[in-house]
């Protein structure tokens, strides 16, 4: 559909009617064209903005009454001529800004403006806490209720909850996607009570200096060290808070556990992380230490080089073990650097 065609039909009409255009605010010229794209078939895009926005226009648009040809062309007119001279659109808001910005900045930038963005709106709580990392919005959909955490997926952008669920455990993630058909009914107040609540809670709880859980920087690091220094380090660890080093060794991620936490279709990726030689390397040191993981790795790659790699490996032969350890940890490194790139994802460990 062509609305520039449709519109100039309209106007065309207008020229032969005698009814001088109607004077309208510029509410009710908005009104009329979202009324006009709704009849076309169009989403003007009204979800995206904010409740009381919504309502406004809702209640413009009931009073409008019958609109004349003549005032279709004249509003159409207009908003065309603005749309033709629109060559760019800026980021609404601060916190849209520093979205857009945040790659590109530093460090001690993006936290401040972080900080200034979650304090510049006190009237909305959901422009706060959209703007918050999603490491600290995790916590809130693993602690409260069902409902709770629905509304709270529902006032994220998409982009966010999406990463805000992949990130939580399969059962969490099913309970809460379900919970949210149970929102239909939930009333404005009543999400902007929930919303206050839930920013009052991030307000008291003081931001973590880490990103990541002590669980899961501990595991980061042993998965980097040799065995024989790892199972040192877990030992003392059972020693002083077994709880805690049950966890960490579910976050321990090694060579070993590649057929089991990564994808098929990621071992390419990872391969073009590391250099030729370090492969050969850990290939020929897990032919006799992890022989699953071996197969694996060469299962999903070209049969060519499949063969190639097998063969200079069988030529290495047996190698030391620290040099072997060495070479695995290098493959480990690079997983690790994808995942948190974004590039992959691990598969939860098992129970």
């Amino acid at each position: 559909m062509s609305l520039h065609r449709d519109w100039d039909v309209v106007a065309d009409d207008a020229m032969r009617v005698v009814e001088p255009p109607a004077r309208l605010s510029a509410k009710q010229k908005a009104a009329v064209i979202v009324r006009l794209l709704l009849t076309q078939n169009v989403s003007p895009g009204l979800d995206r903005l904010r409740p009381e926005l919504q309502a406004e226009l809702a209640r413009t648009m009931a009073t409008l009454g019958p609109i004349s040809r003549s005032t279709l062309a004249q509003v159409v007119q207009e908003f065309t001529t603005r749309l033709d001279s629109l060559a760019l659109t800026a980021p609404h808001g601060l916190a849209a800004a520093l979205a857009l910005l945040e790659p590109h900045i530093s460090p001690i930038a993006r936290d401040g403006l972080r900080a200034e963005a979650e304090a510049g709106d006190p009237t909305d709580p959901w422009t706060r806490l959209s703007a918050m990392e999603p490491a600290r919005l995790r916590p809130l959909l693993m602690t409260e209720s069902a409902e709770v955490a629905a509304i709270l997926l529902s006032k994220m952008g998409v982009g966010k909850a999406a990463t805000l669920l992949a990130d939580l455990p399969q059962d969490r993630a099913q309970v809460i996607a379900h919970a949210v058909s149970l929102t239909a009914t939930v009333t404005p107040a009543m999400v902007d009570r929930i919303g206050h609540q839930l920013l009052s809670q991030m307000q008291t709880a003081p931001e973590s200096a880490f990103r990541s859980s002590p669980v899961d920087r501990v595991g980061a690091i042993l998965n980097s060290v040799g065995s024989t220094l790892r199972e040192v380090v877990l030992g003392g660890l059972e020693s002083r808070d077994a709880d805690f080093a049950v966890e960490v060794r579910r976050m321990i991620f090694t060579f070993h556990h590649i057929p089991k936490r990564i994808e098929p279709a990621d071992v390419p990726r990872i391969l073009r992380r590391v250099e030729p030689d370090v492969i050969t390397r850990a290939i020929a040191a897990g032919m006799e230490t992890a022989p699953l993981t071996v197969e694996f790795i060469l299962a999903n790659m070209s049969k060519r080089l499949a063969e190639q790699l097998r063969g200079e490996a069988e030529t290495i032969g047996k190698i030391r073990p620290d040099e072997g350890e060495a070479a695995m940890a290098e493959i480990i490194t690079a997983i690790r650097a994808l995942e948190e790139e974004g590039e992959l994802r691990l598969i939860p460990p098992e129970d």
